[in-house]
């Protein structure tokens, strides 16, 4: 099975949030995640689809401008690479495409902070459609632990979204 990457981006925009974005159909198919993807298989977070992104926007981190869509200070919170647990799986081979369009996609991360399986569930169609990310109970699973706010910092760079901002101020 092929691996191929994925980023979650910290966006400070109208509201805080956080940017999942899965490579794939040579774009970066993407959904913001108000809360952030949970490490407990009890969390079930709401994700709502939004455009793809071309697939250089991987490892943006700074400031988008005031007026441009997505104003606002973006830092990489994780990256990596995942693997899509549906392919073979039972004489499955679902493509992420196909997985896409039914509205079921299960995946495995391998990154930096998030380990392990993910499930998005669409739970309601539309122009933005809504979808659930759910952590899946396996070795990686872990109730406790709080990565979205134990965690805040950048993976490329160490920085907090402050830093990234006044990073920009200062160029």
């Amino acid at each position: 099975m092929s691996k191929r990457r994925f980023v979650i981006q910290k966006h400070d925009a109208s509201s805080l949030h956080y940017d999942f974005r899965l490579e794939f159909g040579g774009a970066l198919v993407s959904w913001a995640v108000p809360k952030g993807l949970s490490t407990d298989p009890r969390d079930k977070r709401l994700a709502i689809q939004v455009e793809d992104h071309k697939l250089d926007y991987i490892d943006f981190e700074g400031v988008i401008p005031e007026g441009e869509y997505g104003a606002g200070t973006v830092l990489v919170w994780d990256t990596g690479t995942y693997r899509n647990l549906r392919a073979g799986k039972g004489g499955d081979n679902t493509g992420m495409e196909d997985a896409l369009e039914d509205g079921l996609l299960e995946i495995w991360l391998e990154g930096k902070k998030l380990r392990g399986g993910y499930a998005l569930k669409r739970i309601e169609g539309g122009k933005k459609p809504k979808w659930l990310v759910i952590k899946m109970d396996d070795e990686e699973a872990d109730a406790r632990r709080k990565p979205t706010s134990s965690e805040p910092k950048s993976v490329l760079t160490g920085r907090t979204l402050k830093q990234v901002e006044a990073a920009a101020e200062d160029e």
